[in-house]
């Protein structure tokens, strides 16, 4: 059975703490921004399997190589459901900057497969959800932890472990979360290939900070559960210095958490794979929050993100077991 429409919508993501050591089977506490949002739509066509987006507009099999992941994620689809002969103009739709640590890769291949499946008229699990959307996070970036696809489908935020099914985790918190684009792209794939690299070369050494971070993913699991904003706060500080050394942070990250713990934040660190993209700040309140958006206006920031605590305990997975 075939919809004359498929909707597929997934959001972007956060990380709060827990960056590169969740490649290594560590905890990590990660929040879906469920304003900023991403749509795929499938409608049908007399001939052809069109795609339509700000990354390639064409024809699927022509797509370019940034698009690659997403080709074999729809080819992968059409084979289990027997529908490679299919027609059909897939319209993709972001709110999501691409390579700033937000999951628009992810974000992307969970709208897809939603989009899909609605058009072909099936359900699918969570399970089978993040399976497919490994098939193209495998190509983008390597060996994905499953954390970005894990989020950008969920709607309340989550502690994840790599290879565990991942659980609700309520912000019991107020103030506010800021997010700021550094105005650089990110470098996942570099980034994480430098810890490789450095796990490779001093294993003893790296494997500490693996453990400190995920020592620092627990305690602000704690301190969260007891309303401990500014420890949360210490932590993100703490986890920043242990990913500077690490190598994935950047002379531009670096000055703008620099500006942000001077102008009314609690604790600031990048977020994501690091080396651009965004960087993240607590704030107790309102006046903080708006003095710490005009220091960093002040420094070129030209967009940002304000998620208000309190809203991310009204929500829940709903989608954690079945959708």
């Amino acid at each position: 059975m075939t919809l004359e429409k498929g909707i597929g919508v997934s959001n972007a993501k956060i990380i709060l703490i827990g960056e590169h050591a969740a490649v290594y089977g560590k905890p990590a506490i990660v929040v879906p921004l469920t304003a900023v949002k991403l749509t795929a739509v499938t409608t049908a066509i007399e001939q052809g399997q069109l795609i339509e987006s700000t990354y390639y507009t064409g024809p699927l099999e022509r797509s370019i190589k940034s698009f690659a992941g997403i080709r074999k994620l729809i080819q992968t689809i059409l084979a289990r459901l027997n529908q490679r002969q299919a027609n059909f103009k897939m319209t993709i739709t972001s709110e999501i900057p691409a390579e700033r640590g937000m999951g628009s890769s992810a974000a992307t291949a969970i709208a897809v497969i939603r989009s899909l499946y609605s058009f072909f008229g099936q359900k699918i699990n969570r399970a089978m959800l993040l399976e497919l959307a490994n098939v193209a996070e495998k190509i983008t970036h390597g060996d994905p932890s499953g954390m970005d696809a894990a989020t950008t489908s969920a709607t309340a935020p989550i502690w994840f472990v790599k290879g565990q099914a991942s659980y609700n985790l309520p912000i019991n918190l107020d103030g506010n979360l800021v997010i700021a684009d550094s105005g650089i792209r990110g470098q996942t794939g570099p980034a994480v290939a430098t810890v490789r690299e450095r796990m490779a070369d001093f294993p003893q050494e790296t494997a500490v900070f693996m453990d400190q971070l995920a020592e620092l993913a627990t305690s602000t699991r704690n301190a969260i559960a007891s309303q401990q904003l500014a420890q949360v706060g210490q932590n993100f500080t703490s986890a920043q210095l242990i990913l500077q050394t690490l190598g994935v942070s950047n002379q531009t990250i670096d000055h703008l958490v620099f500006v942000a713990q001077r102008n009314g934040s609690l604790g600031t660190k990048l977020t994501g794979g690091g080396r651009g993209g965004c960087i993240i700040a607590l704030t107790a309140d309102q006046a903080n929050t708006d003095r710490l958006l005009a220091a960093l206006r002040a420094e070129g920031v030209t967009q940002t993100w304000i998620q208000p605590l309190a809203h991310l305990n009204q929500l829940t997975n709903r989608e954690l077991d079945y959708e």
